[in-house]
């Protein structure tokens, strides 16, 4: 007799899928011990990492010049050998202007020095005075026997020092000029071959993607930038002609304030105080002495709030305490040039976290 449905077992159940296997998570120790690592092999490693850093920087700085020239038919060879040439052009010729009237300001640096103080002595003479009357008070009150005794210390300069100094500052500058060229050249034909070493389509595709936006936002970034700088200087040289200081001083003021300008917050701050400091040793009014500051400030705020958000967009805004945060950071790892690559470095982040799976956020928090 054939058995009823009923009467059949039941089916085996089904198995249940594999739960997905958890990724292992790093510890916060860890992470903390591995940034430190970076942090101070960036530090130990500047005479290494600065020259590849600020020739790339160049290299991004003439890449939209070098495609214009290939457009006009010229090889690429040719047009990184004509932009490095033209660089290096124009550098030695704004050098040679401005030699003389920086040699000629350190010179008169003491004399101008004293000067200075004397009009700073004018103004704080009331609060010295208190001061004055305050420690007498104290020295009454708690007797002669209390006066601290002052070590002074001398350091003799060692010649051989800037002996040394020197070859080392030549052959860094040399391998960046170089190394600018190299990646002007074989700049393309090195990312071609990084990415084949990936190992299927999609990983390329996606890296492809990420090196040409980063590529050219930050060449249109840095170009964009080092032109508007440029001109904010001649701007400022041209004020301070019309105040009455001879050209070749004026040019080499806008000459400081361009290059201030590339590290936002920091490098205006400087610029205002050299303005002050400039019009103490020109002018004897008080508001003709705050008459070159008010005008660089003016000048950097019409620049920040107007001209650069027009040109960049929203696109490349980075939040101040961030960008402060980078200043810090890259200050107090490589000085002068530090300053000087916070900015794209920091917006270079911004480009990959914003193309990357999951860390939109972070680059959200950049903005």
């Amino acid at each position: 007799m054939p058995a009823l449905p009923s009467d059949l077992p039941p089916p085996p159940p089904a198995p249940e899928p594999a739960a997905p296997a958890l990724r292992p998570r790093a510890s916060t120790a860890l992470l903390v011990l591995a940034t430190l690592a970076v942090g101070y092999t960036l530090w130990a490693a500047q005479d290494v990492v600065l020259p590849v850093l600020l020739a790339m920087f160049f290299a991004l700085v003439g890449n939209p010049i070098i495609r214009l020239l290939q457009k006009l038919r010229l090889p690429r060879f040719l047009a990184a050998l004509l932009v490095v040439l033209g660089g290096l052009a124009a550098t030695g010729a704004l050098a040679v202007q401005l030699a003389g009237p920086a040699t000629e300001w350190v010179q008169q640096a003491p004399q101008q020095m004293r000067q200075v103080s004397r009009q700073v002595q004018a103004f704080v003479k009331p609060m010295q005075q208190a001061n004055q009357a305050a420690e007498s008070f104290a020295r009454a009150a708690g007797g002669e026997g209390n006066r601290k005794v002052e070590v002074i210390r001398t350091q003799l300069d060692d010649p051989y020092k800037a002996l040394v100094r020197t070859p080392r500052l030549a052959a860094s500058a040399l391998a960046v000029v170089l190394l600018t060229l190299f990646f002007m050249i074989y700049g393309e034909n090195l990312q071609r071959q990084v990415i084949a070493l990936l190992p299927n389509r999609q990983q390329k595709r996606f890296t492809t993607d990420i090196l040409r936006a980063m590529e050219r936002e930050i060449s249109r970034y840095v170009l964009a930038i080092t032109i508007i700088n440029a001109l904010v200087g001649l701007a400022l040289a041209g004020v301070l002609v019309l105040l009455g200081i001879a050209v070749p001083e004026a040019l080499l003021w806008g000459t400081v304030a361009m290059l201030l300008n590339f590290a936002p917050y920091v490098g205006p701050l400087v610029g205002i105080m050299l303005m002050l400091l400039v019009g103490m040793t020109q002018f004897r009014e008080p508001l003709a002495v705050a008459l070159p500051a008010l005008a660089y400030l003016a000048l950097h705020t019409l620049e920040g709030q107007l001209v650069t958000p027009i040109v960049l967009g929203r696109r490349m805004a980075i939040s101040p305490l961030m960008l402060v945060l980078a200043l810090m950071l890259f200050g107090w790892l490589w000085g002068i040039v530090g300053l000087l690559l916070a900015v794209p470095l920091l917006v270079c982040a911004k480009l990959v976290l914003a193309r990357l799976d999951g860390m939109q956020g972070w680059a959200r928090l950049l903005e």
